[in-house]
């Protein structure tokens, strides 16, 4: 029988009738935000409860694309905006809850999605609620401000209030294998915090005088939304630690701990909505979502005593200045 087969096939090649071919032609997914109903109240008219990620690395950068290749990853201040503004122009969407789950980023993304979210509650008038989850830190924080309650996990990872400057120095290896760089600079802080020369204090004043005035900057955005008044307190809570979430609520970075499901009655409540809502959410096409709980093609950051993975982040980030816990 097998014979059999085999002469067939070859026949078939010999008289031109080869094997069946098949032509694969890439399609753009459709790149429009769509809503996605992730808690159904029941009835057409429900009002409406809209859940907003704040997750991973927060940079005001595409993450990239398929397979590594080009820029097709999300921008997640771009994203941050559109979400918003879907929730603005829907009446039925009587208040948002952020579910955050990130360890920050750059200073300038966390203060834009911090600034829209102001704007957002200054237009609209509808109540944010900050779900914190597995971490809030740094930056994710900073944002997090900007909601009119915080409810966080009592195991979530909170804090790490400050500012930090990444780079590098190379200079010591290069020199062991006989590699000198030489800049043609316009004046001699043009290349400061550059990998290959040392840090000349200077430099490091100039960086400095940089870090402390991002730091004040963020020690403002807390003073302002959160009951933190007292002295000592400020000075544990502002000093770059992180808390759980149980010693946030003690030191007044949370306003209590809960779930997912209890920011979204805490939002319902602050909204005047008494009874169900119907919960959606805010997906391109091609990242389906079935609950409040599920994750996007990229998986979110997970934390331990021993590290952070952060997806989609380099083993060095590029210099520049940072809202960011980076605990290795």
């Amino acid at each position: 029988m097998t014979r059999f087969v085999v002469a067939a096939l070859l026949l078939l090649i010999i008289q031109g009738c080869g094997l069946p071919s098949f032509l694969v032609t890439p399609v753009q997914a459709p790149m429009k935000l769509e809503e996605q109903t992730v808690g159904d109240a029941g009835g057409w008219s429900a009002p409406k409860v809209a859940v907003i990620e704040i997750e991973g690395m927060l940079m005001n950068a595409k993450s990239g694309g398929l397979l590594g290749v080009g820029g097709g990853g999300e921008n997640k201040v771009s994203l941050f905006a559109q979400q918003l503004e879907m929730a603005e122009k829907d009446p039925r969407v009587k208040a948002v809850v952020l579910r955050v789950n990130s360890p920050g980023g750059t200073v300038t993304a966390s203060d834009i999605m911090y600034e829209q979210l102001l704007r957002f509650k200054n237009r609209s008038k509808k109540p944010v609620v900050a779900a914190l989850q597995d971490v809030a830190a740094s930056g994710a924080y900073y944002i997090s401000c900007g909601a009119d309650k915080i409810i966080a996990h009592p195991t979530s990872v909170v804090g790490s209030i400050g500012v930090i400057f990444s780079t590098i120095n190379v200079v010591g290896t290069m020199e062991k294998i006989g590699v000198k760089s030489e800049a043609i600079k316009s004046g001699p802080l043009k290349d400061m915090g550059s990998p290959f020369k040392d840090l000349d204090p200077q430099a490091r004043a100039v960086m400095q005088g940089m870090v402390d005035e991002y730091y004040k900057r963020f020690v403002g955005v807390v003073t302002t939304h959160r009951p933190i008044k007292e002295s000592e307190t400020l000075k544990i809570t502002t000093d770059g630690r992180v808390f759980s979430g149980a010693r946030g609520v003690e030191v007044g970075l949370v306003d209590r701990t809960g779930l997912l499901e209890d920011a979204i009655d805490e939002a319902k409540k602050l909204a005047g909505v008494s009874g169900d809502a119907t919960l959606v959410m805010y997906r391109r096409s091609y990242g389906h979502s079935g609950s409040i709980y599920a994750q996007d093609a990229t998986p979110t950051p997970q934390a331990n005593v021993m590290e952070l993975k952060i997806p989609g982040l380099t083993d060095r980030l590029p210099s520049g200045f940072y809202y960011l816990w980076q605990p290795e």
